[in-house]
């Protein structure tokens, strides 16, 4: 018997919460307030549960743009009914680096999003997942572990068991999962560091990230592999896992990811450039990041793994480039290109 296939946007999910609004955002609209009060849901979302009345002011209705004097309650109560696919299978692309009947390691390619979503409620790797495995279906999440940013390419473990799962989250919490990413940056970075700071949500732009001292603890190892003239490879191995965070850390320190104009990349080009290495950098539309390795204990066996995922073709054409570049202007890059060896 075929096990039943169940359909998480079936399921309506109750959204509850009270806040006291702080007396220092006395003065300050009820929308606005809101979205610093309730974390986690959208600036539009919450506006239109005020406008719907599920989110009240002391119990009574309001508008968006109603002044609050601190002190209030803000009171949410509202039944949703996901909007997003998580049901259909559907052809997407992406790599099967290992199999077996507990586990999967998937090669992501950049432009595929990970989970259904606002803006992509469907066509992404957990429907893809789906047509290639149905019982996932079964599983949180379809099984995905942890998670790529859309335009992140590489390695992204699938739990294919209930018990595989579990042990997996256990793992990654306790980090006993060794991810590491090749990153090119803007800047010369001359030495590798570790960026030990805590990453929240940005105030201002909800859908950013940012260095906040009241966010959770992220720590991030640096290691240089080649310094160009005016960019460095880099690669990146993660100690937490917080949204964005290695595009965060990396701006943090004035070193944000090429094509990363979102966390503060400017296109930077060397000076006295070639067309052909201005046109490589100018054409990289997406942040120069990819997972490429991969450690960790099988979940059930306890047996050692290890993967490692190609260098995307416009990765590859990008560090090309900036050696060529390099090479052009008669700067010896520092650093063997020892990327090359490992994929």
């Amino acid at each position: 018997m075929q096990p039943k296939i169940i359909d998480p946007s079936d399921t309506v999910v109750h959204i509850s919460g009270c806040r006291v609004v702080p007396r220092a955002y006395a003065g300050q609209r009820i929308d606005r307030v809101a979205a610093q009060l309730f974390d986690g849901y959208s600036r539009a979302a919450l506006t239109r549960w005020i406008q719907d009345g599920v989110l009240t002011r002391d119990g009574v209705p309001a508008r968006p743009s109603d002044k609050l004097n601190g002190g209030e309650s803000l009171n949410l109560d509202v039944q949703q009914a996901p909007r997003e696919d998580w049901r259909s299978a559907q052809q997407v692309p992406f790599r099967i680096v290992y199999e077996d009947a507990e586990l999967l390691v998937i090669d992501k390619p950049a432009g595929v999003v990970v989970h259904p979503g606002a803006g992509n409620p469907d066509g992404t790797l957990v429907n893809g997942l789906l047509l290639h495995r149905p019982q996932l279906a079964l599983l949180p999440r379809a099984g995905i572990v942890h998670r790529l940013d859309k335009d992140t390419s590489g390695l992204l473990l699938v739990a294919a068991t209930e018990p595989a799962r579990t042990r997996l989250v256990a793992m990654l919490a306790a980090r006993e999962i060794s991810r590491r990413y090749l990153a090119v940056i803007e800047g010369r970075l001359p030495a590798g560091l570790e960026i030990d700071e805590p990453i929240g949500r940005d105030p201002v732009l909800r859908t950013r990230q940012r260095v906040r001292a009241d966010g959770r603890p992220a720590l991030t190892r640096v290691r240089v592999l080649q310094l160009f003239r005016a960019h460095t490879l880099v690669e990146a191995e993660l100690a937490t896992g917080r949204t964005h965070q290695i595009r965060v850390h990396l701006a943090h320190v004035g070193h944000p990811l090429v094509g990363d104009s979102r966390y503060g990349a400017r296109c930077r080009v060397p000076p006295a450039a070639d067309p052909a290495t201005v046109e490589v950098l100018r054409g990289f539309r997406r942040q120069a990041l990819h997972a490429w390795r991969l450690a960790l204990r099988h979940p059930v066996s306890d047996a050692a793994l290890e993967f490692e995922a190609t260098v995307p073709v416009d990765l590859a054409a990008l560090i090309d480039a900036l050696d060529a570049d390099a090479t052009t202007q008669g700067v010896t890059s520092r650093g063997a290109p020892a990327w090359r060896n490992w994929v």
